[in-house]
């Protein structure tokens, strides 16, 4: 009888081990969608002040109509990206375009002097340092998961349960060149 005793507490033990494991792991993956969903708002943010920022520069550069297109083009695929990969690749395209629309600015003196767009240069500013913020605490909650999901005992469980590694949100090598700023 004592035999049994001790194999049902070894049991109950593991049990409780398991769970605890698993509710960590649930725990995780609840933030990482959460830090997912402050990125998403930072980058809604951004989107909804893109097509003033294409009106402004619209009226000093018309026929810029390429650039103007590009940024219009890589918004709308940013916006309906339908998975955080795709979103991610998208983010970093419209970043791009994003970068053409400040080197017209260079060409464009009456523009680079005009208060709309300095007011909307300034607020996208802000916005991408909201979404920069944003993206590392997603990073940070996604490098402690993806950890849990590959360490030992973690890893059997979210094996056993599907729990799936998440992506990081990194910026290309293009974007991680420091931009030049001339008055």
């Amino acid at each position: 009888m004592s035999v049994f005793v001790i194999l049902l507490g070894v049991v109950l033990v593991l049990v409780i081990w398991a769970v605890a494991i698993y509710n960590r792991l649930v725990r995780l993956a609840m933030l990482a969608d959460n830090a997912w969903s402050d990125v998403d708002v930072q980058l809604k943010r951004r989107h909804d002040l893109i097509p003033n920022l294409v009106e402004v520069v619209k009226g000093y550069a018309a026929h810029e109509r390429s650039t103007l297109e590009a940024v219009v083009k890589a918004r709308n695929a940013a916006i309906s990206a339908p998975n955080p990969e795709q979103r991610i690749e998208a983010e970093n395209m419209l970043t791009r375009a994003l970068r053409q629309i400040f080197a017209l600015a260079e060409a464009y003196p009456d523009l680079k002097a005009s208060q709309n767009f300095l007011a909307l240069q300034q607020e996208l500013s802000a916005i991408e340092q909201d979404i920069a913020n944003a993206r590392r605490y997603y990073n940070a909650v996604v490098r402690d998961y993806n950890t849990r999901l590959g360490v030992v005992p973690d890893s059997i469980i979210a094996t056993l349960t599907r729990f799936h590694p998440r992506t990081f949100f990194v910026t290309e090598e293009e974007a991680r060149e420091v931009p030049r700023v001339q008055f």
